[in-house]
């Protein structure tokens, strides 16, 4: 029974990801105005959007099944240090990013973002990629390998999109802004995924 409830846990590493892809997909299906290409993920999830109500509910999704994942990943991580930093890590993005959906998000396109929403952010970005660089030293040469193009991919166009900062402030257009930022999100979202099934791989089912 408790390797087949770690085994669950684990799984939901996997859930995670897919949910996250899911509801960005689906919510921006049911904004009417809405670009997926030339406007951010947050957007969606903006004070005033038609998809918030949308958004806080895949949200909820998402992060508790990151909560638990990461529950998973503790108990798996047979007291070696790193892994159970990096669970710790994934624990608190869990935490506070279930916490930001509903009141840390930023405000509709052409008003002046307020600190919480950005710090929020600056607080995620850290823990995902200190839980990357991390993970990183803890696998084989194949997975550091990924995990550093992750990394790059992961900074790369999140400073791109970030640009376009000002310009979603002042209510202005911005051309690819969505792709950029979903390159971003997308990969390290991945990366959580490929990270469940290495655990998987290292710790199969009946060797919890």
């Amino acid at each position: 029974m408790k390797s087949r409830s770690r085994l669950l846990l684990i799984i939901c590493g996997i859930a995670s990801p897919l949910i996250y892809i899911t509801g960005d997909v689906v919510a921006s299906l049911h904004y009417e105005s809405y670009s997926y290409l030339h406007q951010t993920i947050s957007e969606l999830n903006a004070i005033g959007s038609p998809t918030r109500g949308l958004t806080i509910g895949f949200g909820i999704a998402i992060y508790l099944s990151l909560i638990a994942f990461s529950v998973g990943f503790w108990i798996s991580a047979s007291r070696n240090r790193r892994l159970m930093i990096i669970a710790g890590m994934l624990l608190a993005l869990g935490i506070m990013s279930l916490w930001a959906v509903p009141f840390a998000s930023m405000q509709m396109r052409g008003i002046e973002q307020g600190p919480v929403h950005i710090i929020a952010g600056a607080v995620a970005v850290v823990l995902i990629l200190t839980s990357i660089g991390i993970a990183a030293t803890c696998f084989d040469t194949a997975f550091r390998w990924y995990s550093i193009a992750t990394m790059v991919v992961m900074l790369g166009f999140g400073v791109w999109a970030g640009m376009d900062g000002p310009a979603i402030a002042q209510g202005l257009s911005t051309p690819w802004v969505g792709v950029k930022e979903r390159i971003c999100v997308y990969s390290y979202q991945l990366w959580f995924l490929i990270l469940a099934l290495t655990l998987l791989r290292r710790h199969p089912p009946g060797c919890f």
